[in-house]
């Protein structure tokens, strides 16, 4: 029984043990955590004291050395306050002195004035009281010669006037005849100058004028492949060329002939690849004509770069360029036209130098005057005009479109430039040598054209200017009436076109005029 119950009490003691160990553990902690937070709490309100302590000095400090900074930004501004007010003050005394002796000068003026001003009203005096004794005077030589003379004063003058403008008049013819007479010797003798010397800086040169080419072969042999199985090989090379191919008797030789250069020149260009390349037939054909022709085109560009470099004109249209290179594979009576335009274009450029005209201006107008031969299009109008459309559509001067159809005076020249084209066309085409033409063929060119016009009747005298490019036909007025010679011009005309071969195009000019002649008796 007392066992049992101390082994009650036991358990109840170990109960309570079990409740308050973990309560007196609580309250030692929260005793502990209470001991340190009074100690965190003192030292941070000692340090805080700390802090505040060390901002207030360091605050006082800055007071101080904000107040000494301001204290000498305040002597400093108040120094150069002081110093700016003393320039000032100087500047305004050196200012008032120069016043001062800007006034002493105006004052020393003024009375060197009044002084000149009362000499002066002292001369104008004077001089008035001269010029009343002069009038006097002369007033009294005015009747001595009036009586002596017999001539009333504004008579004496009239004849007086007339002397001196008798005089004047025949001094002035003097000289006016002196001047025109030194005029035309120095300007003729300028001119020859101006001429000759162009004529002797250029080089001549001449080239065949020739509308057929030879093609040599091989051998005989090669006649009939050149014309293929039924004349297909020869078809074909003279319709992709628009040549005619002749094929004669001559020996181990084919000719070419076409009055186009550049067609012709393909055609013998492309024989000539075909006959040493061997392979001969349409397809073959066709491939070397277009390659041909290709490269036909670039020399032809190429040469016209080349004549524009040669002469230093830039800024050229592809266009202008592709016509002028054009002109290299044309003639002109043995004369080849794209170096024919390069020495006109020299020569322009030498005699405008000379006169004083625009070179730059001349020497294009020049290389282009005959563009219209490089056309590739055929046209009724002569090469003048056509190179002068074509010069407009490439957008040149209107000076220079007027040099290049006014260069055989089919219109009038507009320009000084424009008369240095046509004189210096002139010196290219007349000087020795250029050209291959004989005087014998030139002359029956011209009695031909001349013995048409005279053929018909009515027709008293024909006479071809221009050479040849113009024909002037005088009319008997009696014969013809003014109503029938139109029809008489487009006889003549239609007559030339079936009678003769010609390039570009001839003007006819019908003159019929009545002459009355009577004596007054």
């Amino acid at each position: 029984m007392y066992a049992e119950l101390f082994y009650n009490i036991g358990d109840i003691m170990r109960s309570i043990l079990f409740i308050i160990l973990p309560v007196l553990g609580i309250v030692l902690g929260w005793i502990i955590r209470w001991l340190y937070a009074r100690i965190q709490l003192s030292a941070s309100e000692q340090k805080a004291e700390r802090v505040k302590q060390d901002a207030i000095r360091e605050a006082e400090a800055q007071k101080k050395e904000i107040l000494l900074n301001a204290k000498d930004e305040l002597i400093r501004e108040r120094n150069q306050q002081e110093r700016e007010n003393r320039e000032r003050r100087a500047e305004i005394q050196r200012y008032e002195s120069r016043v001062n002796k800007k006034e002493e000068l105006l004052d020393q003026r003024a009375a060197e004035y009044d002084k000149n001003e009362k000499m002066l009203a002292d001369r104008q005096s004077s001089m008035l009281r001269r010029e009343e004794a002069i009038s006097r005077q002369e007033e009294l030589y005015r009747q001595e010669l009036e009586r002596i003379s017999g001539l009333s004063a504004q008579e004496a003058k009239d004849l007086i006037i007339r002397n001196l403008e008798n005089e004047a008049r025949h001094d002035a013819q003097v000289l006016i005849n002196k001047i025109e007479q030194e005029a035309q010797l120095t300007a003729e003798k300028k001119a020859k100058d101006v001429l000759v010397t162009t004529i002797q800086r250029i080089a001549p040169e001449i080239t065949g004028d020739i509308t057929v080419a030879t093609v040599s072969l091989p051998s005989d042999e090669m006649k009939g492949r050149i014309i293929g199985r039924e004349g297909r090989n020869i078809r074909t090379l003279e319709t992709l060329t628009g040549v005619d191919i002749i094929i004669d008797d001559t020996p181990e030789a084919v000719v070419i002939s076409c009055f186009d250069p550049v067609r012709k020149e393909i055609a013998k260009e492309s024989l000539e690849r075909l006959i040493s390349d061997g392979r001969i037939h349409p397809a073959r054909i066709e491939e070397i004509v277009q390659k041909v022709t290709h490269e036909v085109q670039n020399k032809i560009y190429e040469e016209g770069e080349r004549a524009l470099f040669d002469l230093g004109i830039h800024n050229m249209s592809t266009d202008g360029i592709r016509a002028l290179g054009r002109l290299y594979f044309r003639t002109s009576y043995g004369q080849n036209v794209l170096m024919h335009s390069k020495e006109v274009a020299m020569a322009a450029s030498m005699i405008a130098a000379e006169i004083g005209a625009n070179r730059e201006l001349a020497k294009r107008a020049a290389v282009l005057h005959d563009i219209g031969k490089g056309a590739e299009n055929d046209s009724d109008q002569n090469h003048a005009e056509v190179g002068a459309e074509m010069a407009r559509k490439m957008g040149e001067d209107a000076r220079i479109v007027n040099a290049i159809a006014a260069h055989h005076n089919d219109v009038e020249a507009g320009s000084i430039e424009a008369v240095i084209v046509q004189i210096a066309d002139a010196i290219s085409a007349a000087r020795p040598g250029a050209r291959r033409e004989t005087i014998d063929n030139y002359v029956k060119r011209l009695e031909n054209l001349e013995s048409i016009a005279e053929s018909f009747q009515g027709v008293e005298k024909a006479y071809a200017i221009q050479a040849g490019r113009e024909l002037r036909i005088l009319v008997n007025n009696e014969k013809i009436p003014d109503s029938d010679v139109k029809g008489l011009a487009r006889n003549i005309a239609k007559q030339i076109e079936s009678d003769l071969r010609y390039p570009g195009r001839i003007r006819l000019t019908m003159i019929r005029e009545t002459r009355i002649v009577e004596y007054a008796r």
